[in-house]
């Protein structure tokens, strides 16, 4: 069966300079479905530094027309991917769980998300982008302006494989720029389908490119090019560090969106059963593989049984499984790597003193990447589990004297992306707003979830200190121009 734009279904092509290609040298690796390795989702293009020279070499030829292009004509073919996403969406929801695991009802909330992406950036080309500065000479009009960069490259991980490649393009294309996205190896045919949008809604050729393979070898030759002249990253700490050091030497702007260790802190007044089931939920939905999923549960010592058995009667009754299946709560891990690095931070738990409530080190029986969802109780401070990203269904709890301690217990981390407090006191609530170290902070509300219209990204070593979505992110995929235009010799005639 063949798609719009000419690509199978099933295959990862690249798509460079307005067409759909392999790589020049006919590789290729095989992505399979998670819940059932042994079954072949399609064939991906695996790159080369020469694939990744002719998609910036298309950009950058596009770069002049689109930026010339006023904004409003380039957010109508935003629109217009959108609103071909949403005629696909059932399509592409079941791309991305058979792709990566999670299940088809969060699948599908994401590409809806998507589309709302697109169409929240398709109105930047409306809304002011600079401002008009009083002159000190009264007579000259001083103003700024807004310009794009020139070809970014994008680089987004396969946990949202949907809205944070979105969350990158939009903005980039509404504010001018063209770009090359590579996409996680793993969510290639769901990028696919993205970029496969964004063409059949008309867009120039070379204004998106994409590029599959590896980092070592796409990321590598997109940081190295001259035509590069930013990179918006999402992923691992110590990926994005050397990011930055590469980006730093060639003097271009990066942006990093990296991990996350996200507390939750239980006052004794918090409603107990309406915060039993936002933690799980921040903790368990998308089998814990979100940089803002809740992993550690800080909680008041008067409340903390009561508060854990209300956890551990929940974490008990989920079902992980394939997320076809209309009842599965949590899909399968995306990797065999994944499965195994959160199994290993199981068995570390246990052999530092943690008591394992619910779970197993143990991968369960039978086909998938699965893991059991799994709960700590008696953790402390020095342990991995108080310190240490996971990245799966693991909840540590932990036995707080008072909010002061606890919110020293939360910040006693390298990482500062979200936290939450459950309380219904105001002065409990303001005091952790103004204290805890998190770019994203919820009051009676789990830690993962962000909005696109709302400026994210974290503190610490969670972030590079600048912001992705809402209007917030035309800082990083624009600079700042200061115009004066001296009005004297005009007032002279």
């Amino acid at each position: 069966m063949k798609s719009g734009g000419g690509r199978t279904m099933d295959s990862g092509l690249n798509y460079i300079g307005g067409a759909w290609v392999g790589s020049e040298n006919d590789d290729w690796s095989v992505n399979v479905n998670p819940a059932r390795p042994g079954h072949e989702l399609g064939r991906v293009a695996r790159s080369t530094a020469g694939d990744v020279r002719r998609a910036l070499e298309a950009a950058d030829t596009a770069f002049p027309a689109w930026k010339e292009l006023p904004g409003a004509q380039r957010g109508a073919f935003l629109r217009k991917a959108a609103d071909l996403m949403e005629q696909r969406a059932e399509r592409i929801a079941r791309t991305m769980t058979e792709e990566m695991g999670k299940t088809l009802p969060e699948s599908r909330g994401e590409v809806q998300r998507g589309a709302a992406i697109l169409r929240y950036y398709a109105g930047e080309g409306e809304r002011a982008s600079g401002e008009v500065i009083p002159a000190q000479d009264g007579k000259s009009l001083l103003y700024t302006k807004r310009i794009p960069l020139g070809a970014v490259g994008l680089v987004t991980p396969w946990n949202f494989p949907v809205a944070i490649p979105l969350w990158k393009l939009a903005p980039a294309l509404a504010y001018g720029n063209t770009a090359v996205l590579k996409p996680a190896s793993n969510a290639s045919l769901t990028a696919c389908a993205i970029v496969e949008a964004l063409a059949d809604a008309g867009l120039p050729g070379g204004v998106v490119n994409l590029v599959h393979g590896s980092g070592a070898v796409v990321g590598d030759a997109l940081l190295a090019d001259p035509r590069t002249r930013g990179v918006s990253f999402t992923g691992s700490n110590a990926v994005g560090r050397e990011i930055a050091v590469k980006a730093a030497q060639r003097g271009i702007k990066a942006q990093l969106e990296m991990g996350g260790k996200n507390a939750v802190i239980v006052m004794e007044d918090a409603d107990l059963a309406k915060a039993a089931d936002l933690v799980v939920s921040g903790a368990m939905k998308s089998t814990g593989q979100k940089c803002t999923a809740t992993s550690k549960a800080i909680v008041m010592k008067p409340v903390a049984e009561r508060f854990t058995a209300l956890l551990l009667e929940r974490i008990r009754a989920i079902r992980p499984g394939d997320g076809l299946e209309p009842d599965t709560y949590f899909g399968p891990a995306a990797t065999s790597a994944q499965q195994q690095s959160v199994l290993e931070h199981i068995r570390t738990g246990l052999s530092e003193g943690a008591k394992l409530l619910a779970g197993s080190p143990e991968a369960p029986p039978g086909e998938g990447y699965y893991v059991e969802p799994a709960l700590f109780a008696g953790v402390t401070p020095d342990m991995a589990l108080a310190r240490e990203e996971i990245f799966g269904p693991v909840l540590a709890v932990m036995e707080a004297d008072d909010l002061d301690q606890a919110i020293r217990w939360a910040n006693e981390t390298e990482y500062g992306l979200s936290a939450a407090i459950f309380t219904n006191s105001l002065a409990h609530a303001m005091k952790f707003v103004d204290r805890v170290e998190a770019g994203m902070i919820k009051v009676n509300a789990e830690t993962a979830g962000v909005e696109y219209q709302a400026p994210f990204g974290g503190l610490k070593r969670s972030s590079s200190h600048s912001r992705e979505q809402g209007r917030a992110a035309m800082d990083f995929f624009t600079h700042i121009q200061t115009v004066s235009i001296s009005l004297q010799q005009e007032a002279n005639r």
